[in-house]
């Protein structure tokens, strides 16, 4: 596992210079699925907040469709993809973010496998809002509409191959068989993380796979 200590460094001290602003911080950590945005969004957090700089994790994953949606548009197989997120629900989200008011956000809950609306109430008092998810820097709409509303964004990149074995192995550890978590990541997960690299736009620092900021 590669220490963050180091990165997470490097990214509090990048957002406390930003603090004097007048606008709340919105922090973009984007990246293929598996290429460990939640927990670089967890520890960038943690160490915010021990910092006394009130910081809040919002998951894009909450913008997930329903199943049922899924379903009669014939996408749940494909549940991740770009079409698969209430994408513009989720950009009117980011912009009321930016206001120093209370929002309501949805989450994700994965035992269920379904979002869960207004379960969670960012506060206004939050200085700091750290946003991860797929597709934060995807150039297609209604995704780019995102890209201005960033005050920091990163971008984590990590090869294909060492996110295959990633994403098997998140499969496995829900239950799925050798097989079966094999086909999941091959069949959705990997192509979905080829469209974010595919159609990438530009980030403010990018981390690699070796934990290397650039």
């Amino acid at each position: 596992m590669i220490d963050l200590t180091p990165q997470i460094n490097i990214l509090a001290e990048r957002i406390h210079a930003l603090r004097d602003g007048p606008s709340r911080i919105l922090v973009a950590i984007a990246g293929p699925p598996a290429s460990g945005k939640t927990t670089l969004a967890g520890e960038l957090s943690r160490r915010l907040n021990a910092q006394k700089c009130e910081t809040v994790v919002v998951p894009q994953d909450g913008f997930h469709f329903d199943n049922q949606v899924l379903e009669a548009r014939g996408d749940l197989t494909r549940k991740g993809a770009p079409q698969t997120f209430d994408g513009a629900g989720f950009v009117h989200m980011v912009r009321r973010l930016k206001e120093r008011v209370d929002v309501a956000v949805p989450i994700f809950d994965r035992s269920r496998d379904m979002a869960i609306a207004g379960a969670r109430i960012v506060p206004a008092s939050a200085e700091v809002i750290i946003v991860e998810g797929n597709y934060l820097l995807f150039d297609d709409a209604p995704w780019f509409n995102l890209a201005p509303l960033w005050t920091l964004s990163v971008r984590l990149e990590v090869p294909m191959e060492d996110l295959r074995a990633r994403l098997i192995q998140r499969w496995l550890g829900h239950g799925f068989s050798q097989t079966a978590a094999t086909r999941r990541a091959t069949n959705n997960d990997l192509p979905n993380a080829q469209s974010v690299l595919d159609k990438a736009l530009p980030a403010m620092l990018t981390l690699a796979a070796d934990g290397r900021l650039g």
